[in-house]
């Protein structure tokens, strides 16, 4: 017997013996790992996104999602056809463990979840199921679940590898760090810019959660204009006690012709708060045409003095700002 075949036949014997010793697998034997959300140093970038927004596993299997961000966000999995409800709501009914399991039957969510905390969810059934969270609308991922007997096309490394690399992309992304955006007037801050992406498994956002004049001179009498140029996140321009419910708008208005609220702020005790200002939700063939979004917010400052203001939703993570009146 030459070499050549001997080393075959031990080869052979050796691998037999490796896959009679190797136990068989089982329903949930495997935990995937993935992440939710990423965001910059100082917090202004938040990458809105499942990271990868994509996973194959087999059924029986779970994936546990870690949030990385100090903005909130939900894990959420919603029933085909199911309405959905604010992240206040979430699914009615359901009471929130660290782990769950869904098989398309039952809606699972998380609360609002922060940097650290996780949820594990197992996927007993085969099927395609899609992933969103609640408090960002274009914030949406899939979990394919294939059965035993189909391979899978990717390894835990292959997922960690392109997380990492579509929260550097995204967090690269400069293109709302810049100072001067076209505007009609002088006396104009962006407050927040954002840009929509998608993948064959969901979409998401990167948000630029900042006033881009933070520290604003003015005379006195003059206006200033603030504009939200992000597709999807509210924000407020808050001066003064912020209100319980930052959704409506508080304080005393008139309307401009094209539709936007218009306060004027006197003194430094006055209370004003804009209210939710964002996009219109985008328009679906099919559908009837969503109204303009309230987009715009102006505040006139007839008296010297110095206004500092929040975005009521985002100050924890620094977007704040301040307006000061000079004769």
């Amino acid at each position: 017997m030459g070499f050549k075949t001997y080393r075959s036949i031990a080869l052979c014997g050796a691998l037999l013996a490796l896959l009679v010793a190797r136990p068989a697998r089982v329903h949930g034997q495997e935990t995937w790992r993935a992440a939710v959300g990423a965001q910059s140093k100082d917090l202004g970038h938040q990458a809105l996104a499942f990271l990868p927004n994509e996973i194959w596993i087999h059924a029986g299997d779970s994936v546990t999602w870690t949030v990385q961000t100090d903005e909130i966000h939900t894990v959420s999995f919603l029933k085909p056809n199911q309405v959905r409800l604010p992240f206040s709501v979430g699914c009615p009914g359901m009471t929130f463990t660290p782990t769950a399991t869904f098989d398309g039957s039952t809606c699972v969510t998380t609360p609002p979840l922060v940097k650290g905390q996780t949820f594990t969810v197992q996927f007993p059934k085969v099927g395609n199921y899609k992933l969103v969270c609640l408090v960002h609308e274009n914030m949406t991922g899939a979990v394919h679940v294939l059965d035993l007997a189909e391979p899978l096309p990717h390894d835990q490394n292959f997922y960690d590898n392109e997380a990492r690399d579509i929260q550097h992309d995204m967090l690269a992304d400069r293109d709302g760090d810049r100072d001067h955006p076209n505007h009609p007037h002088s006396g104009h801050v962006v407050a927040g810019i954002g840009e929509v992406s998608a993948t064959a498994g969901g979409s998401s956002t990167l948000s630029v959660l900042r006033f881009n004049d933070s520290s604003m001179v003015i005379h006195a009498g003059q206006t200033v204009e603030w504009t939200n140029q992000d597709p999807i996140t509210p924000h407020t321009i808050t001066f003064g006690t912020e209100p319980l419910n930052p959704i409506p708008p508080s304080g005393t208005f008139t309307v401009d012709g094209d539709g936007a609220l218009h306060a004027t702020i006197s003194s430094t005790s006055d209370s004003v708060h804009s209210g939710f200002i964002v996009a219109a939700p985008q328009d679906r063939i099919g559908l009837p045409q969503a109204a303009l979004g309230n987009t715009r917010f102006r505040v006139t400052f007839p008296k010297v003095g110095v206004f500092p203001y929040i975005c009521a939703l985002h100050d924890d993570l620094g977007m704040k700002g301040t307006i000061t009146v000079v004769p």
